[in-house]
């Protein structure tokens, strides 16, 4: 039996729609590289900051690491004050692929794993880009993270689609399986020229 036609795009934000850079922003905060490495391991800044994207709040999540390491308080403070720095450019070329789809009015959502507090400065300063998204999950709002299965299957409820007719796009192998898992089709992001390939095989473009 063939398989149901794709009816809607899902993306994922980070490398996909925007660059996501927090190195070059943390050379600017830190240009020693044993101190900025040392200053990563001391406080387990992908795990830390993976918290966030799952929930925490960055008050509670800050004032409690700045109390564990005081000497690093004001870069924790800058993480959350300054976090903006480290999404950079649009990703080459995936722009004009959400315009084109948005010109064929197929319908556009995207799940992102992003903190709560992070998320709205980001939003309001790229509102123009967003507006042509019909919903946004992000995980930092609803307490789960990519891949877990849960946030898929909330994702297609909240969006109201079958697994079938949505492709979810993202640039990490594991949420891409994590897709798949529920019943997605899925596509991992590399760049634009391939995943234009991918919409025009979908004849979404």
């Amino acid at each position: 039996m063939a398989e149901a036609p794709i009816t809607a795009v899902i993306f994922d934000v980070g490398n996909v729609l925007y660059g996501w850079d927090p190195d070059s922003f943390l050379v600017r905060q830190i240009a020693d590289d044993e101190a900025r490495m040392r200053f990563i391991d001391d406080i387990g800044l992908w795990d830390w900051h993976e918290s966030l994207d799952g929930g925490r709040p960055f008050a509670e999540a800050s004032a409690e690491l700045s109390e564990k390491f005081p000497e690093y308080a004001h870069l924790i403070a800058a993480w959350g004050e300054r976090f903006g720095e480290t999404i950079t450019d649009p990703v080459p070329g995936v722009h004009a692929l959400v315009e084109a789809l948005d010109a064929r009015r197929v319908p556009l959502f995207a799940i992102t794993n992003f903190s709560a507090d992070f998320w709205p400065p980001f939003r309001r300063r790229e509102a123009a880009f967003f507006d042509r998204f019909r919903d946004i999950l992000v995980s930092g709002e609803v307490g789960l993270l990519k891949p877990d299965p849960a946030i898929y299957y909330l994702a297609l409820d909240r969006f109201g689609l079958r697994p079938d007719q949505g492709l979810f796009v993202d640039d990490r192998a594991i949420n891409v399986e994590g897709a798949r898992a529920v019943g997605l089709r899925a596509h991992l992001f590399t760049d634009a020229e391939s995943l234009r390939e991918r919409l025009e095989a979908e004849r979404l473009l």
